[in-house]
């Protein structure tokens, strides 16, 4: 079996609730800001290649009276990230010495995938990855889970895609890979019929 995991809320805990929560001083203003200012579908261009530079001058032009909070997304970006998802290290270095096969596909701008892809174990373990920033293409198009199987000799069926994205779990099944939204360790373990870990 070969294990193919998303990164962000899955191995690594990427929130911009993170930086926003403490600047705004009440989440309902980020929710409210990343809604309709810097929205997943503007951070997604960025995950497909486009630099920051331009997707902020872009959006600053929209909405000038954001500019300073639309900047900090990039400037500050490194404050998103809250560190490990729980128990996922584990589990990934259980799935390493059992011999799975074991994967990466993110939607991540290399701009700041550079800044964490060598600050967690759990991303050394595996045997390849596909980001999105360095192909041009994003989940969910069929194109980038292609991609990855391709570039490793994978068959579909001999795969699991783990995304915390619904749309992104269900869409590596128009490729015949089957898809689980990630929650927890513990779903993920109970999902695939495996034991809680030792620790729980």
């Amino acid at each position: 079996m070969n294990l193919i995991f998303d990164f962000g809320g899955v191995l690594i805990d990427w929130d911009p609730h993170h930086l926003y929560d403490p600047y705004f001083g009440d989440r309902s203003k980020t929710d409210w800001f990343l809604k309709n200012i810097c929205t997943l579908e503007w951070n997604v261009q960025m995950d497909g290649g486009k630099p920051f530079a331009v997707g902020i001058a872009e959006l600053s032009a929209k909405f000038p009276e954001w500019s300073k909070e639309i900047r900090m997304y990039f400037d500050e970006w490194i404050k998103m990230i809250g560190g490990p998802i729980p128990g996922m290290y584990d589990f990934v270095r259980e799935m390493k010495a059992a011999g799975h096969g074991l994967y990466g596909l993110s939607n991540w701008s290399l701009e700041t995938f550079c800044q964490v892809k060598d600050d967690y174990p759990a991303l050394k373990l595996l045997d390849g990855m596909v980001v999105s920033g360095n192909e041009g293409i994003t989940k969910p198009d069929p194109a980038i889970y292609r991609l990855l199987l391709d570039r490793y000799s994978l068959r579909a069926e001999d795969c699991i895609f783990i995304d915390d994205n619904p749309t992104n779990a269900a869409a590596a099944g128009a490729v015949g890979i089957r898809g689980i939204r990630f929650t927890s360790a513990d779903a993920l373990r109970a999902e695939l019929g495996l034991k809680p870990s030792a620790g729980a």
